[in-house]
């Protein structure tokens, strides 16, 4: 006799949700507080599935994306079904993002594959960041981040997670071109709440920690030092409520650093690096999350090379940086410009102006290659301290490779 289909409907939905099991789905209600076994799933996907209890219908609904009776259940008779019980709607991520709330039953749920297809695109984003140009990359972040959007209202369960995640990260992407790249501080942070409100969709902690600590560059940048502590503050709450790693750790450390040197509280900002170094040093247990990729030990001596020339240390910050630039890998030439305008800044505060002007070419010259708008802003600040020098030959110089065509446009064009 041929094997009974079952309750395909709820079988087909739960997959597309991205719970391959049974039990996997279980474990997601109770995850929820319900009581729920395997074997209650077993009679759900029968050939007759009894009707669910209230909360077993809401949990259902929501984790799924569609109705009780898209999800094969047949009230009962005399049952009068609530029309919210009726329509999933999916509301949260879509209101944020400035979408319209659809009835998940409008358009078709996507199979669970379309999370994997969505993040491998963020992860191409992410590799691409440190070649591609700013303004070429920052257009293609946030139609991908359009997509991820919508998306949002046409998965459920564990795919919708998978989608949310990268679209957090995706935004994020976006946010620091803004930021870093394109000098767009204000665009940067409404795109930042953006991706923490992804974050929040995803339930990722550690995201939302390094979406809160990019906001607090914009305030610790402009020297509005209490606004930046809060959100540290709030970014470590985020760090400690998922596995983090000495990496994650320590990063935040080099980001409250820096907040502070550009608020003038340098002596802080070494004792944080200090303990980041020894964060780093005692190593963790947890690996440290894939798209954690702009800092390592040798981001964090820069780092600590810019404070301890803020903080007037100039031989140390000279062997600091030099070491860094030594130990940076090849593609790091966002890093590179940064490094050797320090360098610069440290040659122009020693009274050196040639050197000075020789680390600044050589930045020049790597920002011809790959524009970084924080590189080309340690050039300028860089010429501005080299005014008591402006008639020497070196000084001429840097500003005749300075003041270039391509060099002058490209500036101003981005």
């Amino acid at each position: 006799m041929p094997r009974p289909a079952g309750n395909i409907k709820l079988k087909s939905a739960r997959v597309a949700a991205g719970y391959r099991s049974q039990e996997a789905l279980a474990e997601a209600l109770r995850g929820l507080g319900l009581s729920v076994s395997s074997r209650q799933l077993c009679r759900w996907e029968s050939a007759s599935p009894p009707w669910p209890q209230p909360d077993h219908q809401q949990a259902l609904t929501n984790l799924l994306g569609q109705d009780m009776e898209a999800l094969g259940f047949a009230p009962p008779p005399g049952y009068d079904q609530p029309v919210a019980s009726r329509r999933a709607i999916v509301t949260t991520a879509a209101a944020v993002m400035g979408l319209a709330a659809v009835p998940v039953q409008a358009a078709a749920l996507q199979p669970a594959s379309v999370a994997a297809d969505f993040q491998s695109v963020t992860r191409s984003h992410r590799r691409l960041y440190w070649s591609v140009a700013p303004a070429t990359l920052h257009p293609s972040a946030v139609a991908h981040a359009t997509l991820g959007c919508a998306l949002l209202s046409e998965t459920a369960g564990q795919t919708r997670r998978t989608v949310a995640a990268a679209l957090a990260e995706t935004w994020m992407l976006a946010g620091r071109i803004e930021f870093f790249d394109l000098r767009e501080p204000e665009r940067a942070g409404q795109t930042l709440l953006r991706a923490l409100q992804a974050a929040s969709e995803a339930d990722d902690p550690l995201l939302g920690a390094a979406i809160l600590a990019h906001t607090a560059f914009i305030p610790g940048w402009d020297g509005r030092r209490d606004e930046a502590v809060e959100r540290m503050v709030a970014a470590r709450t985020y760090a400690r409520r998922g596995p983090v790693s000495a990496e994650f750790m320590a990063w935040l450390d080099a980001v409250e650093a820096e907040c502070e040197t550009r608020c003038g509280r340098t002596r802080t900002a070494l004792h944080l690096i200090g303990h980041a170094e020894d964060t780093l040093a005692s190593g963790s247990a947890h690996a440290s999350p894939e798209w954690l990729d702009w800092f390592s030990p040798v981001r964090l001596a820069a780092f600590k090379g810019n404070t301890q020339l803020k903080a007037n240390h100039l031989p140390q910050a000279r062997e600091t940086l030099l070491g860094a630039l030594d130990a940076l890998e090849p593609g790091e030439e966002k890093q590179t410009t940064v490094i050797l305008g320090d360098l610069a800044a440290v040659e122009v505060a020693a009274g050196h102006p040639e050197q000075a002007c020789t680390y600044a070419v050589r930045a020049l010259d790597q920002l011809e290659r790959t524009w970084y708008a924080t590189g080309m802003d340690r050039v300028r600040e860089v010429r501005r301290a080299l005014t008591p020098h402006q008639h020497e030959p070196c000084v001429r110089d840097l500003d005749d490779r300075l003041y270039r065509w391509s060099t002058t446009v490209s500036a101003l064009a981005r």
